[in-house]
């Protein structure tokens, strides 16, 4: 049996899942009208009763919503858990943001990966509301 240790930002940067780049107002606005249209397909599915659909989305929506800050600080994610890691070292941290956020961020990733992996994992409308509150 293998035990994995989660990721920490040290961890993300050494790996290159964290990478330096040129900051981008542009690709943020970008990713921000991405967490937009997916925050919309996300109330469509739930109003469809399409609810693991509705939880894709609206973790979309969370996830590009997240990601845009990296893009104004000038980082690029290779993996999402190191959008977390990110902004508790950059901002949680240093107490710019609220750790609930990022916690709020990682249980939505953690639903989207059961969701889209896990075989006998199906969301609730329960589950599908709380992503899209």
């Amino acid at each position: 049996m293998v035990i994995r240790m989660p990721l920490r930002f040290k961890d993300c940067v050494e790996k290159g899942l964290l990478r330096k780049m040129p900051a981008s107002e542009d690709n943020a606005i970008r990713s921000i009208n991405k967490a937009e249209s997916w925050f919309n397909e996300a109330k469509k599915s739930f109003h469809g009763e399409a609810y693991d659909s509705s939880v894709l989305s609206s973790y979309l929506a969370m996830f590009h919503s997240a990601r845009a800050i990296l893009f104004i600080d000038g980082y690029r994610e290779k993996s999402h858990v190191c959008v977390s890691r990110y902004l508790e070292e950059q901002y949680v941290n240093k107490k710019r943001l609220e750790k609930k956020w990022v916690e709020l961020l990682d249980h939505h990733r953690e639903i989207r990966h059961d969701d889209q992996y896990d075989l006998s994992f199906y969301s609730s409308d329960e589950e599908a509301k709380e992503a899209l509150e």
